[in-house]
């Protein structure tokens, strides 16, 4: 696995996943009762609705002690198969409607642990602009960073919005980029198991083709852009986004 030659300047939060080292698979280190201890911790504290299954993350720690040595069985076996997204609807503000997609708890668990491994190794390569849900940085530093511009002078500002961006996301292109920095196959097709889980919609099974649910973890795990290859972290599964070279931003 090739990892950046460079570290983000911001250190990543106590307890986050590190760079793994060159003997052990990410696949292993993705798995390892550490890096799943932190998932766990953080699906818990992050609560959020049950998935498809109507699991809650009340009762996953529980159903983990009882059924995770064949869940681990599957994965290691590659015949794991992630649930579909549970579909939610809600409006935005400026009009229209956002479609998102809740992942079951244990979906969440997993793709929590893939994130952890992931983070350390794309992360460096982000805009040292860039704010949003990165390890070490926070809505305050991006307002420190706008007034910083305001006192060098800058007065205009740009808000740019791509349509139904994460409804669009291309499969194949994203993997190819991913692949690019990740070369374990069996991460590399566990990612996609999930771009392809599908969408539960009123009881019946959607097939995606394309685009990223919003509203698991990895959604942004993967802002890979088309063009320059920049991975970021949000919600959903894994999305681009394409750069703008000479387009300063505080995101």
């Amino acid at each position: 696995m090739s990892t950046a030659a460079e570290r983000s300047g911001q250190p990543a939060r106590s307890g986050e996943a590190v760079l793994p080292g060159p003997e052990v698979s990410l696949w292993e280190q993705m798995l390892s009762p550490g890096n799943l201890s932190r998932a766990l911790r953080r699906v818990e504290a992050n609560r959020g609705a049950p998935g498809a299954d109507g699991m809650t993350t009340g009762e996953l720690r529980p159903w983990l002690h009882e059924h995770w040595a064949q869940v681990r069985a599957a994965l290691d076996a590659g015949t794991y198969q992630p649930s579909p997204v549970r579909r939610v609807v809600i409006p935005k503000p400026g009009g229209g409607e956002r479609l998102l997609g809740v992942p079951t708890c244990l979906d969440r668990l997993v793709q929590q642990a893939i994130a952890q491994m992931l983070t350390p190794i794309f992360d460096p390569q982000f805009s040292p602009s860039s704010f949003g849900f990165r390890p070490g940085r926070s809505a305050h530093q991006a307002v420190q960073a706008a007034r910083a511009c305001i006192q060098d002078g800058r007065e205009w500002v740009v808000d740019i919005d791509l349509d139904r961006f994460f409804d669009r996301v291309q499969f194949d292109a994203l993997m190819a980029r991913v692949a690019r920095k990740v070369d374990d196959r069996r991460i590399l097709r566990l990612i996609r198991s999930y771009l392809e889980a599908g969408v539960m919609v009123g009881g019946v099974k959607q097939a995606t083709v394309e685009g990223t649910p919003q509203g698991g973890l990895c959604s942004a795990e993967h802002k890979e852009p088309y063009e320059q290859g920049r991975v970021m972290r949000s919600a959903g599964l894994l999305a681009l986004v394409r750069a703008m070279p000479g387009i300063e931003h505080c995101a």
